[in-house]
């Protein structure tokens, strides 16, 4: 089999093989390339010490000498090259106390943590696969190399990424690779936080989001996320619901794009469930005030997994509102946008609809054509550009400062008394009309 490689990573693998070297493209990119997907990045592997590789180019950053790898510059475009080697005995579960430089790609290969991601590719000797990688893709599988319980343990982030790439590639986790993670899971607790949602985060933004599912089975949930397990044993006796909440949030990340707000709102939006359940004279489960104790809880998960503010504030507003009635009406609507913002409104009817169809078929048309409505309704209100926030209001504080209003308490409390006549009623939002308006509110206070 033949892959077509760029022609810098060409370059690179040409210059080390002139030297007289071993030179290979390695790991995920040949992967990728073999299952038609764009890498994200071209790794290099070969026989050549660092100090060589160095030599050989003239702009290389040492980014990780001391472990045998160089990058090399090309057009503006980094290439790490890694000397072979095989790792040491590993301390902490995921760094090699030494590393130890191998003149054998076979040696290097069986270091990699999948068989997957354990074959090199050059042009002269087409694609080397020692460990089965070939088959595993042919059967959709994601196997270790090797022992899976030595694999694991020297770096327990593998077992996440196990996960991950089962949800990433629609693949099956091997029987003896699912009972090696079921044993040392416990391991996961001693990986950074960073490490831990970047790996969730990519789980998430698959495919096949609702794999997580298998991360609960084989218990790396319990360490990285129990309030997940929680919900998977939540039951909800009612006539809307179908599923335990666990598997109601499984389903329900299915119908989001892979968005990062969207797919942890739905993760999170239900969270608060198991602490709020009540059974009524009927036998029904309530969950009143759930959203309030979801967004709680959200918060509390993304601060202890390290997540940008940005990301943070926008999953808290998504999962305290997305129980949130909204009557089908423009005003009402308008209303909504100025308090969630215009596009965190649109994201929420998404939130909405992906709730609904997680849920049992109870009133579901009736739902969605609600949503239907409320959506036909903003998206009238975006396409006439009709005022739901201050940046929109035809007037603004200089405007106030030039008929006399002092900057302060007051001037805040006009401006937004104004917003909100104009967002019950968008045809006022004419500068000459709002002037006219703060020429009178001026005088009514004036007389008062």
């Amino acid at each position: 089999m033949k892959i077509s490689l760029p022609k810098d990573v060409e370059y690179i693998i040409n210059t080390l093989q002139r030297a007289g070297y071993e030179a290979y493209a390695v790991g995920g990119c040949v992967r990728d390339t073999i299952l038609n997907r764009e890498p994200d990045d071209w790794d290099i592997t070969t026989s050549a010490k660092p100090m060589e590789i160095k030599k050989l180019f003239p702009v290389t950053i040492d980014t990780g000498i001391q472990h045998g790898t160089v990058t090399v510059l090309r057009n503006h475009v980094g290439y790490e090259v890694t000397t072979y080697r095989i790792d040491g005995e590993y301390a902490d579960n995921r760094h090699p106390k030494e590393v130890i430089f191998t003149a054998s790609l076979k040696e290097d290969l069986l270091r990699r943590d999948f068989t997957i991601n354990a074959m090199a590719y050059n042009h002269e000797d087409g694609i080397i696969d020692e460990y089965g990688g070939l088959n595993d893709i042919s059967d959709g599988i994601i196997r270790c190399v090797g022992n899976p319980y030595d694999r694991f343990s020297e770096d327990a982030l593998r077992i996440m990424r196990a996960v991950r790439f089962s949800a990433q590639l629609g693949y099956r986790i091997e029987e003896e690779t699912s009972k090696a993670i079921v044993k040392l899971a416990p391991n996961l607790s001693t990986i950074s936080a960073e490490r831990i949602n970047t790996e969730l985060t990519k789980l998430l933004l698959s495919p096949n989001p609702d794999y997580l599912r298998d991360a609960c089975r084989l218990g790396i949930t319990r360490v990285v996320l129990p309030e997940f397990d929680k919900c998977m044993e939540c039951e909800q006796v009612n006539p809307h619901h179908c599923y335990s909440v666990g598997e109601h949030t499984l389903h329900s990340l299915r119908f989001v794009p892979n968005d990062r707000v969207l797919r942890y709102t739905m993760l999170f939006h239900d969270f608060g469930k198991p602490d709020t359940r009540s059974v009524g004279e009927d036998g029904r489960m309530h969950f009143y005030g759930h959203p309030l104790v979801s967004e709680r809880m959200a918060s509390d998960i993304m601060h202890r997994l390290k997540f940008d503010n940005d990301t943070l504030h926008a999953v808290k507003l998504l999962c305290r509102n997305h129980d949130l009635e909204i009557i089908e009406d423009k005003k009402h609507v308008r209303r909504a946008m100025n308090k969630l913002g215009s596009d965190n409104f649109s994201k929420l009817l998404m939130v909405k609809r992906a709730d609904c169809m997680a849920q049992s078929d109870y009133k579901r048309e009736e739902k969605l054509a609600s949503l239907d409505k409320l959506e036909s309704i903003y998206n009238e209100i975006v396409s006439a550009k009709e005022c739901v926030c201050m940046k929109d209001l035809a007037v603004c504080g200089r405007d106030l400062i030039d008929l006399g209003v002092k900057p302060g308490p007051a001037m805040g409390a006009i401006l937004g008394k104004l917003l909100s006549m104009v967002i019950d009623e968008p045809s006022l939002n004419d500068r000459e009309v709002l002037l006219d308006m703060v020429k009178k509110l001026e005088y009514e206070q004036n007389n008062n």
